[in-house]
């Protein structure tokens, strides 16, 4: 659970492009937070979700062939 910020942090093997966004628990999207190229190596990102109402979110990672989605719980 969080309140009102989380840190995503990723790591990447090679230069390419990385796109995250948020979506609600009923897989409507909510927000884009990262849509640009990153060099190897680990990011840090925050996503200030004090605009959003509480509840469970799907972040979803994606970078080349790799897609991978976390559930966080935004608890206000």
């Amino acid at each position: 659970p969080f309140n009102p910020s989380t840190t995503i942090n990723f790591s990447i093997p090679n230069y390419n492009k990385v796109s995250i966004n948020v979506y609600d628990i009923h897989g409507r999207f909510v927000e884009n937070l990262v849509d640009s190229y990153y060099n190897p190596g680990s990011h840090l990102i925050t996503w200030d979700a004090s605009e959003n109402v509480s509840g469970v979110y799907f972040i979803k990672i994606q970078s080349g062939n790799f897609i991978q989605a976390k559930k966080v719980m935004l608890a206000k």
